[in-house]
C-alpha cells in the first residue's frame, strides 16, 4: 500500500503535506475535510478522533502531525532526518514545543484575524491575542534563533518543519512577527523551501 496522507491543507495536515513534499515522496493525498469527511464512518476507522491529519504506510496507521513528521523524517531521510541522538532529542522537545506554547494562541489569534468560527474580524485584537498568549514563547524562540539558520545542528530539518508549520497559523491570520525579527528571518528561509512552496500551492488551489 502506498504512503496516504488524509487532510486538507488549510488545517494541520498542511505540516504532515508540507513533510512529504519535502521529501519528495510519491504519495496519495486524500483531502479530508476536518468538520465534514473526518467524522464520517470510513475515517474514523483510520482516526478514531476525528480529527486531521492521519497518515497510512503500508500496516503502520498514524495520527497526530507531529508523531506522522517525526515518522517520516526517520524513515525517509534527507532533507529531514536528524541523526544525532541529542539532535533528535531536540528536535522532539522543538515540535512537542510547537503545539503546547504556540499552537492554541495562534489558532485564537488566526480565527480572530481572518473572522473565522463565529469571531468578528478584528487584526488589532488578534495580534493582542498573540502579544499576551505567546509573546514570551516567540521570544524563546527569538533568542534560540539568535546566530542561527535552523533550530537544530547546522541544516533545516523535521524541527524547522514542525515549528514552522505550527506557524503559518500566524502567517495565514497575516498576524505582526516584526518583533520577533530573528523568527520572521528564519520563517522566510522556511517557506523559502521547495516542499513548503508546493504545499503553499496546494492550499490555494484547495481554497480556489
Amino acid at each position: 500500500m502506498a504512503l496516504t496522507l488524509y487532510g486538507i491543507p488549510f488545517s494541520r495536515a498542511f505540516r504532515s503535506l508540507w513533510a512529504a513534499n519535502e521529501l519528495g515522496l510519491d504519495y496519495a493525498h486524500v483531502p479530508t475535510h476536518f468538520m465534514k469527511e473526518s467524522k464520517q464512518p470510513d475515517y474514523l476507522a483510520i482516526n478514531p478522533n476525528g480529527r486531521v491529519p492521519a497518515m497510512v504506510d503500508g500496516d503502520l496507521v498514524l495520527f497526530e502531525s507531529m508523531a506522522i513528521n517525526l515518522y517520516l523524517a526517520r524513515t525517509y531521510g534527507a532533507p529531514l532526518r536528524v541523526d544525532d541522538p541529542a539532535d533528535e532529542a531536540r528536535a522532539v522537545q522543538w515540535s512537542f514545543w510547537g503545539i503546547t506554547e504556540l499552537e492554541g494562541t495562534l489558532l485564537k489569534a488566526m480565527f480572530t484575524a481572518l473572522g473565522l468560527f463565529g469571531e468578528e474580524a478584528d487584526p488589532a485584537r488578534a495580534n493582542e491575542t498573540l502579544n499576551k498568549g505567546a509573546g514570551r514563547a516567540l521570544g524563546v524562540l527569538d533568542r534560540h534563533l539568535e546566530g542561527r539558520d535552523w533550530l537544530v545542528g547546522g541544516d533545516f530539518s523535521v524541527a524547522d518543519v514542525n515549528v514552522a508549520g505550527v506557524l503559518n497559523l500566524a502567517l495565514s491570520g497575516r498576524l505582526d512577527l516584526s518583533q520577533w525579527g530573528n523568527v520572521k528571518e528564519w520563517l522566510d528561509r522556511c517557506y523559502g523551501r521547495p516542499g513548503a512552496k508546493k504545499t503553499l500551492e496546494m492550499a490555494r488551489a484547495a481554497r480556489g
